[in-house]
């Protein structure tokens, strides 16, 4: 008898443990279920954000209304509410269905060619298809912009600006480098197209 008692005495201590083991395991388990949860719904609560937040399409009025400029800080236009959501700033925009703002960077720029041998200075302007959150993206960062602007600029061959496809394709470039800095510091590009004030190659 005695001897039984000993035999069977370390079992339940045996299952004590292995129900210890699965307690720990399972809250583990549930920690890491709600953690990811929680991460999870972190995330798409950031993501529906944006929604509010990033810039609008305007729809175009259906007035014979001339697209609005929105000119540097003389002579400020009342900025543009948009109504139309999208879900990122690549969207594909018919521009028979929404209103274009153009924005005339104040400054000409002026810089030295790619060959050395002479100077390009240029004057721009920048087409949106979105509203006034745009344009005061753009203003805060005009240091970025500028910077980027110029260095597009300085790496231009002068042969190539001389043909009008190079300047398209100079346009591309400003287009896609100013919406870079945009999406990078605010977090949206919304530039349509980059247009040429003044142009001067000597």
């Amino acid at each position: 008898m005695t001897k039984d008692k000993a035999e069977t005495a370390p079992k339940p201590k045996g299952k004590l443990k292995k129900l210890l083991f699965i307690g720990v395991g399972a809250l583990v388990l549930i920690g890491a279920g709600a953690g990811a949860g929680i991460y999870f719904g972190a995330l798409s609560t950031h993501e529906s954000k944006p929604a509010d937040h990033y810039p609008k399409l305007v729809v175009r009025s259906d007035g014979d209304e001339e697209p609005a400029a929105a000119e540097g800080e003389e002579g400020e236009v009342a900025p543009k509410v948009g109504t139309v959501s999208v879900p990122n700033d690549k969207f594909k925009v018919d521009p028979r269905k929404y209103e274009v703002t153009y924005f005339q960077i104040p400054d000409a720029f002026t810089t030295n060619l790619a060959d050395g041998s002479g100077f390009l200075q240029a004057g721009i302007s920048l087409s949106t298809f979105y509203d006034g959150k745009v344009i005061n993206n753009i203003k805060r960062q005009a240091v970025p912009i500028r910077s980027v602007v110029l260095m597009v600029l300085s790496e231009q061959d002068p042969a190539l600006l001389s043909t009008s496809q190079g300047k398209q394709r100079l346009q591309r470039q400003l287009t896609a480098a100013i919406n870079d800095v945009l999406r990078e510091k605010e977090g949206f590009g919304g530039i349509d197209n980059v247009y040429f004030t003044s142009l001067v190659i000597q």
